[in-house]
């Protein structure tokens, strides 16, 4: 088994749902980060590129038909150079991560282009066909964007809840309060606002040509704690779950050069980390916001460390609830999460998340010289993702 390396990675800036980019389709903004890729490293001959792995949650609209394969022809590769499309939910770019990263290991390939897009504004009402011909009833289109559809009725109720109600119940389960979620949200924002005036995006995000979006689109300066308590819970009359301490729905995309140790040569440049361990577990769908706990416990045990030795922690921010639960279950220290701020203020489109999160660790280590990180997130019906890495340019 090889080594596996990140050698660089970008991403769009996220859009708000209905926002700027809700006018772009997703398989350009999936070409536009491949396309930046090929362009930060031109001595890569782009037919040594093994793979295309794209991850998508919804791929019920203009992603159809395979939005690897698709981005990869409007982003200019040869028409050689492969594409899949993996749908993991909402950790279905990190999976592409560890897909890609397999053949890399394996050593099918030296290079493999990774990451994903989702357009939640852009998602298609779909309408289910009849059983037969004909029928005198009438139909419901169902939204795409987020969340169960068109759910089978074999399946438990106490499975299918809403994203927000299965918080609910877990925020219960783990003792987590509504002052410690806005709490949680408001250092989100404020950390990302931090970011970005520090210039610590500035390499990371690219502008999608046409569209005035320089930043992210969901973060909201002078958040305040006193400003999210005064919001109304969404899913419960009486709950803590509320639109500002949950992240948004979002529009963008992001990708990342994984390659072997050999991949240095092709593409003239040196690794930013390697990928040391990664996991995948599942538990009971209402607690899928619980999923990220053991899924990071495997994966540093594959890496052959410890939680003591880690200095970074990315941990996708579907709701502050489930974020509190997971950094509590691990016994870490806080600050060393999300420093950069969280998916409740830069957003949170489904297929493009989990490569953001891994750009943003690796850069992370690569500024501060810390080590080890892991990155990991939480994927709706049950499952969790974690990938540590280590850093290579301490």
């Amino acid at each position: 088994m090889r080594d596996v390396y990140i050698y660089d990675a970008v991403r769009t800036p996220f859009g708000k749902y209905g926002g700027a980019l809700s006018a772009t389709r997703p398989d350009d903004l999936a070409a536009l980060v491949l396309r930046t890729l090929l362009a930060r490293h031109p001595g890569l001959d782009p037919g040594r590129i093994g793979e295309v792995v794209l991850g998508n949650a919804n791929g019920a609209g203009e992603e159809n038909r395979n939005v690897a394969r698709m981005a990869a022809l409007l982003a200019g590769l040869p028409t050689g150079v492969p594409g899949t499309t993996v749908n993991r939910l909402c950790g279905s770019s990190l999976d592409a991560t560890i897909n890609g990263a397999r053949q890399i290991a394996l050593g099918e390939t030296d290079v493999v282009l990774a990451g994903g897009v989702e357009s939640m504004s852009r998602a298609p009402w779909v309408l289910p066909k009849p059983d037969r011909a004909f029928p005198a009833g009438e139909a419901t289109l169902v939204s795409t964007t987020l969340g169960w559809r068109l759910v089978n009725p074999e399946m438990p109720q106490v499975w299918t809840v809403s994203l927000g109600e299965a918080t609910e119940q877990l925020r219960e389960r783990e003792g987590v309060t509504r002052e410690e979620q806005d709490e949680f949200a408001a250092r989100s924002h404020d950390l990302a606002v931090a970011a970005w005036e520090s210039g610590f995006y500035d390499d990371l995000v690219i502008p999608v040509p046409g569209v005035d979006l320089a930043r992210d689109e969901s973060i909201r300066p002078g958040t305040s704690v006193r400003k999210l308590a005064g919001l109304k819970p969404v899913f419960r009359p009486d709950g803590t779950v509320t639109a500002g301490n949950a992240s948004p729905l979002n529009d963008g995309a992001s990708a990342a050069v994984l390659g072997s140790a050999h991949a240095a040569d092709l593409l003239g440049a040196r690794p930013q980390a390697r990928l040391a361990g990664w996991a995948a577990t599942a538990l009971e769908p209402q607690y899928f916001g619980f999923a990220p706990v053991e899924a990071a416990n495997r994966a540093l045990e594959r890496a052959g460390i410890t939680w003591n030795d880690v200095g970074a922690v990315e941990l996708n921010e579907a709701f502050a609830a489930q974020s509190l639960a997971c950094v509590k279950a691990w016994g870490i220290d806080p600050e060393i999460v999300n420093r950069h701020g969280g998916a409740i203020a830069l957003g949170h489109p489904l297929g493009a998340s989990g490569t953001r999160i891994l750009g943003t660790l690796a850069k992370d280590l690569r500024e501060s010289g810390r080590r080890w990180g892991v990155a990991t997130i939480c994927i709706g019906v049950g499952q969790g993702l974690a990938v540590v890495l280590e850093n290579q340019t301490a």
